[in-house]
């Protein structure tokens, strides 16, 4: 299996400290090799600011770094910027753009089990041309997919969770809600607890969009014209489906014992009670593309970086995922 590519992030936020913690905790934790693209003067003044002994070696072919991992911090590439903790500049954005389109390529060439993203800056790399709503959607675009295709899910001990609707205004999420988007993403989100996670059948529970599920149609039609239909034609292929079921019940200890994942109708839904309940070890996850990409489930956190406090607890969880899937990817052709 080919190492794990690791794009750097925005080098003001906490991704750089938490890449560093995670390489000097890679034997505990369990990781496949990685190694980070470019940023090596960042990474290097991260793990001084973390007081950590991490040594920072530069490669020149994504091939040499499992062979550097043991003893040292690969890094891939001579981009590098100089930096403030906590404060995001258009240098820092370029590098972090630069690193995340490197990291995709070297993926969808073979030439990296998977891309572990850390955190962005969505506003900052507009500023640098990047015009997308989040790294999902440009993955998918880089992958030569519909945007459609990119499914996120959010992955930890005790949950995991699908927003069918993403990046996008509340008020937007009713008139994107359609049988055709529920069916298709289900589809994707089943086929690849199959394959990548090793969940024979899959069970997966629906949100309803409304209150109660709607309460028949009281509180809202969606559930009857949408989300129950598309529930029972994607029975009638097979799958293993529950609902819709009313949100604020189904994350309950009890409710999330019958289900291996969650469909929920927007961003909020899913990401709540993911973050509520695994917050240091949440997990996103792309579903539906040819390559493995994972990310902590953060973000840039400025106004901690430099400090010394940022949890790596959900970077080392992304990269201990992606090995994971990777293998399992490689083991299976």
């Amino acid at each position: 299996m080919a190492s794990l590519a690791v794009s750097l992030g925005d080098p003001a936020g906490i991704g750089p400290e938490i890449i560093v913690e995670s390489w000097a905790r890679r034997e505990a934790a369990g990781l496949a090799p990685f190694f980070v693209i470019g940023g090596a003067g960042v990474l290097a003044q991260a793990a001084l600011a973390r007081g950590i002994a991490v040594r920072v070696e530069r490669i020149v072919d994504p091939a040499h770094a499992a062979n550097v991992f043991q003893h040292a911090l690969p890094v891939l590439g001579i981009e590098d910027c100089s930096y403030t903790p906590g404060e995001p500049d258009r240098t820092g954005a370029a590098l972090a753009l630069h690193s995340l389109e490197v990291g995709t390529r070297l993926a969808r060439e073979g030439r990296a089990g998977a891309v572990v993203t850390a955190p962005i800056a969505k506003a900052e790399l507009a500023k640098v041309g990047f015009g997308f709503p989040g790294q999902t959607e440009f993955l998918a675009a880089a992958c030569g997919h519909e945007e459609r295709d990119a499914v996120m899910m959010l992955a930890g001990p005790s949950l995991r969770a699908v927003p069918l609707t993403v990046h996008c205004a509340l008020s937007e999420v009713p008139g994107m809600l359609t049988r055709e988007l529920i069916e298709h993403r289900a589809r994707i989100v089943a086929a690849t607890l199959n394959r990548d996670f090793g969940i024979g059948r899959p069970r997966l529970a629906v949100c309803g969009l409304n209150p109660h599920a709607g309460e028949g149609g009281r509180f809202g039609d969606e559930e009857l014209r949408i989300i129950y239909p598309a529930i029972e034609a994607l029975r009638a292929e097979g799958l293993d489906l529950t609902g819709p079921h009313p949100a604020d019940a189904l994350f309950t200890p009890r409710g999330r014992a019958t289900y291996d994942v969650a469909l929920a109708m927007y961003h909020d839904q899913a990401l709540v009670p993911l973050k509520a309940l695994d917050f240091d070890e949440g997990v996103n996850v792309t579903l539906g593309l040819p390559i493995v990409r994972t990310s902590p489930d953060h973000g840039t956190a400025f106004g901690i970086a430099g400090k010394g406090i940022a949890d790596p607890g959900a970077m080392i969880a992304a990269l201990r995922m992606a090995g994971e899937i990777a293998a399992r990817r490689a083991a299976h052709g």
